[in-house]
């Protein structure tokens, strides 16, 4: 599955760190001269042990502040440079969806999310009306995976949506990006394509355009975006403020294609991010 994304992360820890990390709380929780140091015993440790560790990832994990932050930094350089027109900000705590003016391209919906693997991120959305084109972006700063699972994780999910006929409604394509990308704990390929944002050197996004859900309710074999042949205007355009031009955009523009057949359905999700550099991942049926 690491195939999904270009790149991977620096330093994550390895299985056998996580075990012996693992192992030294275990040794904690039986250490009782170390606890009534602490002013605890071995119940109150165990009791307290499910919250303590919720608040040490709330504390360590960005903000929806962050988030926010992050994308209306990307959105304002856009609007400077001219690639878009304006954006509108969400109505917060209704929900976290961006509009933007694209030229050539009209209203882009931006539904702003977290890691691609929890169903919320990868399920719980709907494409607004006034839409033109839409996308999930993806802001996942977690390290439990390498990019690439993040990526086939959450397309799975979007590929038992695609297919279920309770929805009637698709993105167009997906974004796995957040200020983690193109650092020393996410090194990113495309990073000599990188462009300052404030203080700040940002890479291009990794951007996968998705199938469209036309002919899903026909009854038989078939197969959507499967060779990547839709085209949109909205990567372009995103693609274009990082100086890569109209000749170069098949380079750096991903797809996710879906098939159907006698065994179920797969996804493939093929990633560019340079001439002649590309990743494949191609999922089992099921």
């Amino acid at each position: 599955m690491e195939k999904a994304a270009p790149c991977r992360h620096a330093g994550a820890p390895p299985e056998e760190v996580v075990n012996l990390a693992v192992n030294a709380i275990q040794t904690i929780v039986e250490d009782d001269d170390f606890l009534t140091r602490r002013g605890l015993t071995r119940r109150e440790f165990e009791l307290a042990l499910p919250t303590a560790i919720q608040r040490i990832r709330g504390s360590a994990a960005a903000s929806n502040s962050d988030r926010r932050d992050f994308l209306v930094s990307i959105f304002g350089a856009l609007k400077v440079a001219g690639v878009i027109h304006s954006f509108r900000m969400p109505d917060y705590g209704d929900d976290t969806v961006y509009q933007l003016d694209v030229p050539s391209v009209g209203r882009v919906a931006i539904i702003q999310k977290g890691c691609p693997d929890g169903n919320h991120s990868s399920v719980k959305w709907s494409r607004p009306d006034w839409a033109n084109e839409a996308y999930l972006w993806w802001l996942c700063d977690s390290l439990s995976y390498q990019p690439g699972e993040h990526i086939a994780k959450g397309v799975n999910r979007l590929r038992n949506r695609f297919f279920d006929p309770g929805y009637s409604d698709a993105v167009d394509g997906v974004i796995f990006h957040n200020s983690m990308c193109g650092t020393s704990v996410r090194p990113c390929p495309k990073k000599s394509r990188s462009v300052s944002i404030g203080e700040t050197e940002v890479p291009p996004p990794c951007l996968w355009v998705m199938p469209d859900r036309r002919g899903i309710d026909e009854i038989g074999p078939g197969d959507w975006n499967w060779n990547g042949n839709r085209e949109l205007g909205f990567p372009k355009a995103l693609l274009s403020f990082f100086g890569i031009v109209e000749a170069e955009y098949l380079n750096y523009i991903g797809f996710v294609g879906f098939a159907r057949g006698a065994r179920g359905t797969r996804a493939t999700i093929a990633s560019r991010y340079g001439p002649g550099q590309t990743t494949i991942f191609r999922s089992d049926a099921r």
